[in-house]
Parts: structure tokens; C-alpha cells; sequence
């Protein structure tokens, strides 16, 4: 039996990755994404926030490396951001300039874009506005 809490949750404040570069993550982040940095850490277990509330990362500089994982297993599945109308065609041009590999998935209600970062996390670009699919 499940019983509801007694509070509402406003948002979702942040997500954050470890990441085996942090600095390399960083330039990614900002790169690719357009995401600025809003912190500089004091020491590796303090996060480096990218992007506004809302749209934000925090990246914390791991002390391992990944566990290996065998895809659709437990754990993260990718973190979506939502792009406006028109914005991924836009999105689509920055990633092919930069050279980053990207695939497109037609989910019928939202069409998305998906990259994965220099630590394998799937980053998920998406819009509800849903045009024609790309040719």
C-alpha cells in the first residue's frame, strides 16, 4: 500500500554526474550544450554548476572510473532537456558542426536529439513541437 506525502515538490533543482575529467566535461558542457558555468569548486566533492536552474548539471570529479554497465540496465538512462519550437534543427546544425555524434528519434508526441557526453552519459535534447521528421 502506498501513501501519499505529506509535501509537493517544485522542481527539479539539478542533476549531477561524476565525471572522470572535470575540466574536460566542463569545456563539453559549454561547448556543446551552451551551458555556463556558475561556480568554481573548492575541491573535487564540490559540484561545478552548469547552465540556470532548471536547465542545470552539476559535475563532481570522480575518483574511479565507470562500472561497467550492459545497456537497459539499472541506473541512469540519460538526462532530457527541453528545446522550443524550431530549436532542434538548430541544435542539429550546432552538433554536425562541432562533429558530435548525434541520433534522431521520432517518439510521435516530441522529437529528440540524442548525444552522449566524454563520459558516456546520454544527454537527450527534445521538443513537443513536433514538425515533420528531418530528411
Amino acid at each position: 500500500m502506498t501513501r501519499a506525502a505529506s509535501f509537493r515538490l517544485a522542481r527539479l533543482d539539478h542533476v549531477s554526474l561524476n565525471v572522470a575529467d572535470r575540466t574536460r566535461a566542463i569545456a563539453w558542457y559549454a561547448e556543446v550544450l551552451g551551458l555556463e558555468q556558475m561556480n568554481e569548486p573548492g575541491a573535487d566533492d564540490w559540484p561545478v554548476f552548469m547552465g540556470s536552474f532548471g536547465a542545470c548539471i552539476g559535475l563532481f570529479q570522480a575518483q574511479s572510473g565507470p562500472a561497467a554497465r550492459e545497456p537497459e540496465s539499472a541506473g541512469l538512462r540519460h538526462v532530457a532537456f527541453t528545446v522550443g519550437a524550431g530549436e532542434l534543427d538548430r541544435v542539429r546544425e550546432h552538433l554536425t558542426a562541432l562533429g558530435v555524434e548525434h541520433r534522431f528519434e521520432d517518439h510521435g508526441n516530441a522529437h529528440s536529439l540524442y548525444v552522449s557526453d566524454p563520459d558516456a552519459n546520454v544527454i537527450e535534447l527534445t521538443t513537443y513541437e513536433v514538425a515533420a521528421p528531418p530528411g
